[in-house]
């Protein structure tokens, strides 16, 4: 599994926060998209395949099992290493 820190995420990238709605509404990466995990499935098709896409959680779990899904499905997807909060920690920009 391929994953970066916080500061090599591209600030144009294709970020997809795998947290549950409530939480991505509390504070998320400013990029970011929300698909929650538990509804992950039904939107793969939401994912721009032509872009590099990168998924992010609260600290890497969630979104490791992400990564997994989609790799299982022969879709690359990077990790983002901390997740939210190491992206927070950083100093990056949230909304």
């Amino acid at each position: 599994m391929r994953e970066v820190p916080v500061e090599e995420v591209p600030e144009d990238a294709q970020l997809i926060d795998c947290r549950e709605v409530d939480e991505f509404a509390e504070v998320h990466a400013k990029q970011a998209k929300n698909i929650p995990l538990s509804e992950f499935t039904a939107h793969v098709e939401e994912l721009d395949q032509s872009r590099d896409i990168y998924v992010i959680c609260k600290a890497g779990g969630r979104s490791a099992r992400v990564i997994e899904y989609l790799a299982a499905r022969d879709i690359e997807a990077i990790n983002v290493a901390g997740g939210t909060d190491a992206w927070i920690a950083a100093g990056l920009p949230t909304a």
